[in-house]
């Protein structure tokens, strides 16, 4: 009961937090053209661009080749594990996260070490030291903890995924079922559950955030079209 009212609270606050920061970003004024030059001249261009920030990290690439190499293990890592993970959340659980199945479980791996380096780089680097915070050395290691022991129930302490999967399909019909009371899985679900409390208030948000950057959703057409935020354009009717 203590674990359900615990995922109910998580989930609740993630969902609002969310939903409040993106409304509070699709609100929030870009009152200058701003693209990030060389930039793509129409919409379509825009989408591109976008795609290849969110899939490859085109400008982290370009900037720094060994901080991209670890970002994106991270990260790549990270979404095959969450893919996996929807076999608890789903009956029958679809084709395709049958499939990836075999790949999400050492995507762990490249989640974990994708993460070290990251935070190796908090450390080794003179100017990111600098600029770092507690909170930003510790939402790495909340994350590596979840993934460390997320991969000792996988590699070597087996739980009981039939009752895991029922308990949570179990919280998605209001049904509360007993949850397995192995060490590791309780330590694993308190800190996603964690996770799921500050990820509205921490620097996570920039994975909904990027889509918000003026300096990559602007068309680079300043000649062509004048650019108003919507309360200049208001000011500038009344004028």
């Amino acid at each position: 009961m203590v674990y359900a009212g615990m995922f109910y609270v998580a989930a609740l606050v993630l969902v609002i937090g969310l939903a409040f920061k993106v409304l509070d970003y699709s609100r929030t004024p870009a009152p200058l053209k701003i693209p990030t030059t060389p930039a793509p001249t129409t919409r379509s261009g825009v989408m591109y661009r976008m795609a290849k920030e969110v899939v490859v990290f085109e400008s982290l690439f370009k900037s720094n080749k060994w901080i991209w190499v670890f970002g994106w293990l991270f990260h790549f890592g990270m979404f095959l594990v969450l893919a996996r993970h929807l076999r608890y959340f789903t009956e029958p659980v679809w084709l395709w996260v049958n499939i990836i199945q075999p790949f999400g479980k050492y995507a762990s791996l490249m989640m974990v070490i994708g993460l070290a380096g990251l935070l190796a780089r908090r450390f080794l680097v003179d100017r990111v030291r600098y600029i770092s915070t507690p909170s930003d050395i510790l939402m790495l290691v909340l994350l590596i903890a979840i993934g460390l022991s997320g991969m000792m129930m996988t590699f070597v302490v087996h739980t009981d995924i039939v009752s895991l999967k029922a308990f949570f399909m179990g919280l998605m019909y209001l049904d509360i079922q007993p949850l397995p009371q192995d060490p590791i899985l309780m330590v694993h679900l308190a800190l996603v559950a964690l996770l799921m409390l500050i990820f509205p208030i921490s620097k996570l948000l920039h994975a909904p955030g990027v889509f918000f950057s003026p300096t990559r959703n602007q068309v680079d057409n300043p000649r062509e079209q004048r650019h108003l935020a919507k309360w200049a354009a208001r000011l500038d009717q009344k004028n």
